[in-house]
Order: C-alpha cells, then sequence, then structure tokens
C-alpha cells in the first residue's frame, strides 16, 4: 500500500467513503477491494451486513480501524448527512434491481432508485462532498436497431446499437410497460446529479453497468433468500441447476446481453475512487462488449460449465421456454442488445476488462456449487420427506 500514486503519477492520501448499499454484491467485492488493497476508511451503510460480515469479524482486525459498518434505512435515517459529512466521497450503490420487481413493485422501484437518492444528492451537494452514484445500463433502454427493419442491413451497423455516454438516446416502452420504471427512476436521477453539477458545483462521477457478474450476486430462492423471489439471470440459472431443473429462457432467451466479471468492474471503480481528476463530470459505461451472448447461448453455457465444476451430467432437457408473462407478469418488456462503448473509460482510465465469459461462469459457479449443493440438497430431501 506504500507509496500508491495515481494514474498521473500523484500521491494518492488516505481518505474516508461512506458506501451506501456497502452490504450487497457490489458493494461487499468493493470493500474487500478498499481493505486489502488501499488504506482508505470505509464507513459501510445498509440494512444488512451478511455478504461482509467476514470483514467485520475479529479474524480481520489488521483493518478493524478502517471499517465501520452502520445498519441505516437510507429512507428515513437522520444519521445518514452525518456520515456523508464525515467522508470525503460517498458511493451510493443502494437500490431495487431486479428485473421482476420492476412490474410487481413499480411504486417501491421508483422510490427507491430516485426519492430514496434525494437526500444523498442533496447532501453531497450541499456539504462539497463528491459523489460516485451507480446508475444503470437500463437507461439506455432500447437499440436505434430495435426498430428497423428485420432484414434491414443497418442492423448490423453498430452505430444503431452500441450504447455511447455522451450520443445514444434512451429509449423506453410505453408507461402501461412497467419494466422500465426502473430504467426512469434512473435516468431521472443521473439528470438530476448532472444538474446539481452543472448549477451548483457537485464534483460527481456516474457509473453504468453492464450485467457485472460473479460470487454472491444476489440470492439463491428458499436458501438466502425468499422462496418466491425471482433474482436476476445468473442466479436464476444458477438455482435452476443446482436443483437439477431445466433452466427457463424467457421468450426463448432471443435478448443479447454481455456480462463482465465482478472483480475486473471493481477495478474500474477504484480507479474512478483514486482519480477524481480523470473521474469527476463522467458518466462511465463498465462492461464487456467482447462477453456478448443471447440468453439461450448463456443457459447453454452455464450448463456445460456447471457440469464440469459440479461433476454432475446435465439434464436431457436443459431448457424450457416460458412467456414473459408466465415469468415476470404482466407490463414486461426488453431491450434487445445492451453492448457498451468503451471509449470515454478507455480515454480517462485507461482500463479494459480481462475476464472472458467462460472464466467468469467457471470461478462464479464453481462458488455458487461450493455454498450451496449442501444446503439445496438438505432442503429438498426436507421437502421430499414431508
Amino acid at each position: 500500500m506504500a507509496g500508491r500514486v495515481d494514474l498521473d503519477g500523484n500521491p494518492i492520501n488516505p481518505f474516508t467513503i461512506c458506501m451506501i448499499g456497502a452490504g450487497g454484491f457490489i458493494g461487499s467485492h468493493l470493500c474487500e477491494k478498499l481493505m486489502s488493497e488501499t488504506p482508505h476508511k470505509v464507513l459501510a451503510v445498509d440494512v444488512y451486513n451478511d455478504k461482509i460480515k467476514h470483514l467485520l469479524e475479529p479474524a480481520t482486525l489488521t483493518w478493524a480501524d478502517r471499517i465501520q459498518f452502520h445498519r441505516i434505512n437510507i429512507k428515513n435515517d437522520s444519521r445518514l448527512e452525518g456520515l456523508i459529512k464525515m467522508a470525503d466521497l460517498t458511493i451510493n450503490l443502494a437500490a431495487i434491481c431486479t428485473p421482476a420487481d420492476y412490474n410487481t413493485r413499480p411504486l417501491d422501484t421508483i422510490y427507491s432508485n430516485f426519492i430514496d437518492a434525494l437526500p444523498v444528492v442533496k447532501y453531497c451537494s450541499e456539504n462539497g462532498k463528491r459523489l460516485i452514484h451507480f446508475s444503470t445500463c437500463e437507461v439506455y433502454g432500447k437499440t436505434i436497431g430495435a426498430f428497423l427493419p428485420k432484414d434491414s442491413p443497418l442492423r448490423q451497423d453498430p452505430a444503431y446499437y452500441v450504447l455511447k455516454e455522451d450520443a445514444s438516446p434512451c429509449i423506453f416502452g410505453s408507461i402501461e410497460k412497467q419494466r422500465w420504471s426502473y430504467a426512469c427512476a434512473k435516468q431521472l436521477i443521473e439528470r438530476l446529479i448532472y444538474a446539481e453539477g452543472a448549477e451548483n458545483g457537485l464534483e460527481f462521477t456516474i457509473v453504468r453497468p453492464f450485467n457485472w457478474i460473479g460470487p454472491r450476486m444476489d440470492f439463491i430462492p428458499g436458501i438466502d433468500g425468499p422462496s418466491e423471489g425471482v433474482p436476476r439471470v445468473l442466479a436464476c440459472f444458477s438455482n435452476n441447476l443446482l436443483r437439477r431443473e431445466p433452466l427457463k429462457l424467457v421468450d426463448g432467451g432471443e435478448s443479447q446481453r454481455t456480462f463482465i466479471y465482478i472483480k475486473d468492474a471493481i477495478e474500474a471503480v477504484l480507479l474512478m475512487i483514486e482519480n477524481p481528476a480523470r473521474a469527476n463530470g463522467h458518466i462511465f459505461n463498465v462492461g464487456n462488449p467482447n462477453n456478448e451472448v443471447t440468453v439461450r447461448q448463456l443457459a447453454e453455457m452455464m450448463t456445460q460449465v456447471y457440469s464440469k465444476v459440479s461433476g454432475e451430467s446435465s439434464l436431457e432437457t436443459p431448457t424450457i421456454d416460458v412467456s414473459s408473462k408466465e415469468f415476470y407478469g404482466e407490463g414486461y418488456d426488453d431491450s434487445d442488445k445492451r453492448i457498451p462503448d468503451m471509449t470515454i473509460i478507455n480515454k480517462q482510465l485507461g482500463w479494459n476488462p480481462k475476464t472472458s465469459l467462460w472464466d467468469l461462469l467457471e470461478s462464479t459457479l464453481t462458488y455458487q456449487h461450493r455454498t450451496y449443493a449442501e444446503a439445496i440438497k438438505q432442503a429438498m430431501s426436507k421437502t421430499t420427506a414431508n
């Protein structure tokens, strides 16, 4: 840690970070990185700390004076402003971000992603504190290419589907398609942050993650989350594989996505944290355009990888098709492709992702099998016995 310098060769002085949502998937990996590789302090704010317990236990007292957990619900806790004032930088990760909730809980989704974020932006702006706010690639909505005729050669032109922070429009479905409540709320808070920067001098960086995946993502229904819960695609497919059930492909699994390993993405975030002169005022796509697959291809690849890491044979019928209405409920809609343009982050921070899709799936599914296989066997044997 000694002698750390930024990208311009300037020494990096230790500072204090107020991390809201520190107990989640991204927050837990970011806390690990900060504790093991930097001298910075973290005020970890969340309602749960299960995913960072290993950083708070006595065995890890090597950094006990550098991480403090504060059990706070940012909806209604007056302590939040005090923590933001104590810190040099606030990172806001708090959000409802599972597509199954956008239809069934649109009000909660809008409140969580817009209303609850308002005080965070306000406190940072009023107290002259820097803010790194986590948005989503969903703010882009559908690509321009999605509206071209199916046989149009323009569909092959990157200009119609590669998503650029400073040029691509945000195209959402109609209002009754409530799936877009999340994207719309996230876009509105982005616009508010940008306006605070332009009018009141708020120092900000906005992060747009493109499908970050890895260990500790979401939950496995009935094991460390609600039985009826529907997590995002990686955890959904992991749950099916662990239970030896066919993977459910929504509307044939034709949507295309890019996936990036959480550890690659966290490298990008650390560069933003430690290089404010290069990161302030920017919106950054953080994804891996080389790891693009359809959801059906992802299911096929995960089936192969899981068979390798678990030693179990694949099912005779590894996938089944379900309609989006059946899986997500009324009001579901989707984007066709999500490919990030990497020009800005590469120019500003010199960052590129490294891990291939196969390697990140092998690492993640090894973790899923090691963590959940036995618990699921026990849960299933109890159900059979009853």
